[in-house]
């Protein structure tokens, strides 16, 4: 395989991770605090000896996560709050301390302020939040009121987007090194932080990666055909 074959079909394999991404921001274009993921990549040059001829290796370089902010919607839900600014609800998991910007929250069988999941949503102490009775609300400072009684307060926590890996969707982890910091950020009573993908912006990016996979395609083919023509010519003479 010459080296101009092989730069394509590694390129071919690099769109191919991208359309893996694009699809899963489709998949979640409805997910509140959905953060898309940004793809390095990067080039090599590879010698192979007789094998075959150097060429130019295209490769993942990883992923980073996206955090540019999601628009807010107003959903008029006394339990729905988003994030205006920086800043992470913690959660309470079955594998630990989770982080999210997914503010759509819900009250447990048990009174227990818990996201969709049924996770408990923590306070700045990292205890779960128990409800009382009455009408709830939640203020920009995350407190919250049952009645006219303070029940607790939402904790929301700074975090940089390179200690951020994700777990699904909307959740992340941090390592256990990392030690988050009060955010200064507020809040947006009875309202989402909407997914930061939109389906237009994602079926463009899309359409731009299918073309250039196809064209990638035809000049593996192209290459290949020639080097058929070439061989079959070469043979004739002998």
């Amino acid at each position: 395989m010459p080296g101009g074959a092989y730069s394509a079909l590694s390129g071919m394999q690099a769109r191919l991770q991208s359309l893996d991404r694009i699809a899963a921001d489709l998949a979640n274009v409805n997910t509140a605090g959905y953060k898309s993921e940004r793809t390095t990549h990067f080039v090599a040059q590879r010698d192979f000896g007789a094998a075959l001829d150097a060429a130019v290796d295209v490769s993942a370089g990883g992923t980073k996560t996206n955090v540019k902010p999601g628009t807010i919607t107003t959903t008029d839900r006394s339990l729905d709050v988003a994030i205006n600014g920086q800043g992470y609800f913690a959660i309470q998991t079955a594998a630990g301390v989770r982080y999210t910007r997914s503010g759509n929250f819900t009250r447990r069988s048990d009174g227990v302020l818990a996201n969709i999941d049924g996770d408990p949503v923590l306070d700045a102490q990292n205890k779960p939040i128990k409800l009382g009775t009455g009408v709830l609300e939640i203020d920009a400072s995350g407190q919250i009121t049952a009645g006219d009684s303070p029940v607790g307060r939402i904790s929301v926590w700074k975090i940089d987007e390179d200690d951020l890996v994700r777990e699904s969707g909307s959740r992340f982890k941090i390592a256990p090194n990392v030690k988050p910091q009060p955010s200064d950020a507020v809040l947006a009573p009875k309202s989402l932080e909407q997914a930061n993908v939109t389906t237009i912006d994602r079926m463009t990016m899309m359409t731009d990666v299918q073309r250039s996979f196809e064209a990638l395609q035809k000049g593996i083919s192209v290459l290949m055909n020639d080097i058929d023509s070439r061989a079959i010519s070469e043979l004739g003479k002998r």
